[in-house]
């Protein structure tokens, strides 16, 4: 019995076949550069790699191209009980608080959401169109907004004019929310404790925090889109909204423009140069000052959503770190945890600098706050939660 989940993107479909009571992943690929001159597919199964470089003209043919490598490299999708196809989308608005079963409704809310995620929602939908008609499975949606809303008010409301706010559906939604819930869960299951208050630091080149408090999500830094909050990979995170009237009225800067210097030239690669949390360390450790300042930057982020997710759920029993820089980055998460030593916050340091890839505590065992590494699986969760829908 699996599960293929497809997480389309505007020219690329990574692709996992999972087995969701194992958590085996049996498969998996990505096609990318989809309409280009030269495209690429990777699948890799029982420990080989093959690869296709070939034009792709389109999501359809990029997908009957999986199908057709599965059936000639393995395994045969015939054979392996593939009981759904789950997919990631990333915007669900207000409509959708779990995974559904997509039918023709399903779909036209999902591209009624398009303007709150014009680069992920139209993609997402290419690669459901296609795996209906290829699949005769049932076909889950599963959110990455889903699991944020439960957002109280106070945290998911913007003090923006009531009207327009309602008109164009503007509100904090979150982002990463399916990896958000499963190393809360995941944590919890560790713990084995429902009523635990969480930080979740999911830290790759997007970056988000939440605060996870009795299961459910409190606060969460990313808002109506992925921009908000910390610094990232090429994103500003927070930053003053004038910035932009600012850089219009003064800088002459088109919208456009400004959009693409706040999500793709900011973050560490605005102030280092480099996207790479590996490179920034390589750079700041021969003394480069920009580098220096970056990551001081990033761990002041960290620290004020750490500080004010606590406030907000009266106190604070574990933080975890995940994704790719979280999971891997000992440097970073010494950082944050040297700075929160005077609250009795403990890390140990030869556990921190441990690599593994199973979840594990790296604090002392007299912190007052527990410190955690689960690694992300957000495959793992579609996968999950596709076949507790059907």
């Amino acid at each position: 019995m699996t599960v293929l989940v497809i997480n389309s993107g505007s020219s690329s479909i990574k692709y996992q076949l999972v087995d969701p009571e194992t958590g085996a992943s049996i498969a998996s690929g990505l096609v990318e550069r989809i309409g280009e001159s030269v495209s690429h597919l990777e699948h890799e199964y029982n420990g080989e790699t093959t690869e296709l470089n070939d034009p792709i003209a389109d999501h359809g043919e990029g997908l009957r191209l999986v199908i057709d490598m599965f059936n000639e490299k393995g395994p045969k999708l015939d054979d392996v009980g593939i009981k759904a196809v789950g997919h990631r989308v990333v915007q669900g608005g207000k409509y959708f608080d779990k995974a559904v079963l997509i039918d023709d409704e399903v779909q036209a809310l999902i591209d009624e959401l398009s303007p709150l995620a014009p680069l992920h929602n139209p993609a997402n939908l290419s690669g459901i169109e296609v795996a209906r008609e290829l699949f005769d499975v049932p076909n889950i949606a599963v959110f990455d907004t889903a699991f944020f809303q439960t957002l109280p008010n106070e945290s998911a409301t913007y003090a923006l004019d009531r009207e327009v706010a309602e008109k164009y559906q503007i509100r904090r939604y979150g982002a990463h929310g399916t990896s958000h819930m499963y190393v809360s869960q995941k944590v919890s299951e560790m713990e084995g404790r429902d009523d635990l208050k969480q930080i979740v630091m999911h830290l790759g080149n997007g970056a988000s925090v939440s605060a996870v408090k009795n299961g459910e999500a409190v606060d969460t830094s990313m808002g109506l889109t992925p921009l908000e909050g910390l610094m990232m990979g090429t994103r500003t995170g927070d930053i003053d909204p004038a910035t932009v009237f600012h850089l219009a009225r003064v800088g002459g800067m088109s919208i456009d423009e400004i959009d693409v210097l706040f999500n793709k030239k900011s973050g560490l690669k605005g102030l280092a140069g480099d996207n790479d949390m590996r490179s920034v360390n390589l750079l700041a450790a021969d003394g480069d000052e920009n580098a220096i300042e970056a990551l001081e930057v990033y761990v002041h982020r960290l620290l004020h959503y750490i500080g004010a997710y606590a406030a907000v759920m009266g106190g604070l029993d574990v933080i975890t770190f995940t994704a790719g820089v979280g999971e891997n980055d000992n440097l970073t998460r010494a950082a944050v945890i040297k700075r929160l030593e005077p609250f009795g916050v403990k890390l140990d340091e030869e556990k921190n600098a441990t690599r593994s890839k199973e979840p594990r505590v790296i604090s002392t065992e007299d912190s007052t706050v527990k410190i955690m590494i689960v690694p992300t699986n957000e495959e793992l969760s579609i996968a999950q939660q596709a076949m507790e829908l059907i």
